[in-house]
């Protein structure tokens, strides 16, 4: 893999757009990549003021990204990743367009009609802080640069929650994972656990069921996913549920190696002997970047108008971090789509002067 020196992005060296430049060899994801990199090597100043910043590469922000190609904006996307919550799902339904289609393939889409078809400016790196200055806002990323907009667009979405118990941060990675299909590989045929009561720990059963030997299901509560998800696990005669019961801690030497969980309101502590859990107990939605400048609800989402502009002139919102209604892949996309639109708008509505 090459990193591409203009937007951060891992490439695979057969498929980069490349040029030689002072005797060296550069690989881009994209012709666009390469020619910012040509150009701020010549004459042109790099980092110049844009319109619009839009902040998070789930499809929300690949989908304002997109849309703010073709309405011509000068506009720059920043994302730790692309692809969010979204590259982790092993089946979506009914998107537009596909019958059935896996998280990885629709990202992949996305990415290229971001990359190679509606190119605009983008870098793979986290944003840190948002400040408000003259004529719109600064964004500091994590390698300490600063970008400056007239309009932000937040589209950073949801992270999964965590149970805050001990050994959970110790066993990252190392048998204890969030739900992501390509960590399946890693408990072939050995005892597992999935701890989470709704559709996400369910389906996560139901794609692991024929993977590992024994499943043990923990929810501290009541199973709450559909009847019919509930139905078909209640079929697999690996899966063994443990509801109303709470995970106390997680155990082992070099990698996991045991889970300790206990029924609520009883002292009795069992202790599963298993190499791997997989946490699926919902998400939250990461605002806290925006938390100072725009309202939030009691979930700490981001309350925005049917615009999707928020309640701080010049910052719009879109997709799960929002408090729109449903959260599926294809209503972020939608309103990632609306907030560029309306983010032009307020833009045009600035240069003209219109309140």
């Amino acid at each position: 893999m090459k990193k591409d020196p203009v937007c951060k992005m891992e490439v695979e060296e057969m498929d980069a757009v490349t040029t030689e430049y002072d005797g060296d060899t550069y690989y881009f994801c994209s012709i666009g990549c390469r020619d910012l990199f040509l150009d701020e090597r010549g004459s042109n100043p790099p980092d110049e003021p844009c319109d619009l910043i839009i902040i998070g590469g789930g499809p929300a922000g690949l989908t304002a990204a997109v849309y703010a190609s073709t309405l011509t904006m000068n506009a720059f996307l920043i994302a730790g990743d692309l692809g969010g919550q979204a590259i982790d799902s092993t089946k979506i339904c009914n998107y537009m367009g596909y019958d059935f289609v896996t998280g990885p393939e629709l990202i992949d889409k996305f990415k290229y009609q971001l990359i190679h078809s509606h190119y605009i400016k983008h870098l793979i790196c986290e944003v840190e802080v948002i400040a408000a200055v003259d004529g719109g806002y600064s964004v500091t990323t994590a390698d300490f640069r600063r970008y400056f907009a007239k309009a932000l667009i937040v589209t950073t979405g949801m992270t999964r929650r965590r149970l805050n118990v001990p050994g959970e941060e110790e066993f990252q990675r190392k048998g204890l994972f969030y739900g992501n299909i390509q960590d399946f590989a890693f408990v072939q045929g050995k005892a597992v656990a999935v701890v989470g009561g709704g559709n996400s720990a369910l389906q996560m059963v139901e794609n692991l069921h024929s993977v590992a030997h024994s499943i043990h299901l923990i929810s501290d509560s009541e199973l709450s996913a559909d009847s019919a998800i509930i139905e078909n696990v209640n079929r697999f005669s690996n899966v063994q549920t443990y509801a109303g019961y709470k995970v106390i801690d997680f155990s082992g030497e070099e990698s996991l190696s045991a889970i300790s969980i206990r029924k609520r309101g009883e002292e009795k502590i069992e202790n599963l002997p298993v190499e791997g859990v997989f946490v699926a107990i919902g998400l939250q939605a990461n605002s806290s970047l925006a938390s100072s400048f725009v309202k939030l609800n009691e979930r700490m989402e981001i309350m925005i108008n049917h615009d999707c502009s928020t309640s701080c002139p010049g910052i719009f919102a879109a997709g799960d971090v929002t408090d729109a209604f449903g959260k599926r892949i294809i209503i972020a996309s939608g309103e990632g789509a609306k907030a560029a639109m309306a983010a032009r708008q307020y833009i045009l509505n600035m240069k003209r002067n219109v309140p």
